[in-house]
């Protein structure tokens, strides 16, 4: 069985800008290549799993979505990164565009991305890490059974996301630093 590290995208991946979908709005995270590059070596697939309701309310198309997906993770490749996958969810119970009003199993606080994920790279989920940076990441890695779930603080994670996450930190460095998470 394989081991993960799970990313949300939006504030872990890249800063949290509400709603980013174009290159010229993608930033990514300091560290998040550093620490993509430690997980490699240590064995993690890198998994993204991403909620994105901007393509059911209609700010973006989700061609537009997988462009830029398909950027990211060319991005990820010139740095030497492999992103094994990226799962996203397109779908929110009060959407404007009705092919995309639905609630989803796939829809964090959800498992369903992990679950769709642990299935096609036979995961072994307590093996694996998650790091998000709101309530519903964490809710859904424990849904999933993942076996760290880690909140990182930025300035958008909501004051109570840490309940229920086996560590919080501040910046992505924290990681692998000293094995921190060698039990995952």
């Amino acid at each position: 069985m394989n081991k993960a590290l799970f990313l949300d995208r939006d504030g872990v991946v890249n800063v949290e800008k509400h709603y980013v979908h174009t290159q010229a709005d993608f930033e990514f995270v300091d560290g998040i290549f550093d620490l993509c590059h430690r997980a490699q070596a240590r064995g993690y697939l890198l998994i993204i799993i991403t909620n994105q309701s901007g393509i059911a309310r209609g700010y973006y198309s989700e061609q537009t979505f997988l462009d830029l997906s398909d950027w990211m993770k060319g991005e990820f490749v010139r740095r030497g990164v492999a992103i094994a996958a990226v799962y996203y969810c397109p779908y929110h119970p009060d959407a404007g565009i009705a092919k995309y009003r639905a609630d989803s199993f796939d829809r964090k606080p959800n498992p369903g991305m992990i679950l769709r994920a642990a299935r096609d790279f036979d995961l072994d989920l307590p093996q694996c890490i998650l790091i998000g940076d709101r309530a519903c990441d964490v809710q859904a890695a424990a849904a999933a059974g993942v076996g760290c779930k880690i909140l990182y603080r930025t300035p958008y994670a909501e004051p109570d996301a840490a309940a229920g996450a086996d560590r919080v930190i501040a910046g992505l460095s924290e990681i692998f630093e000293a094995d921190a998470v060698s039990s995952a």
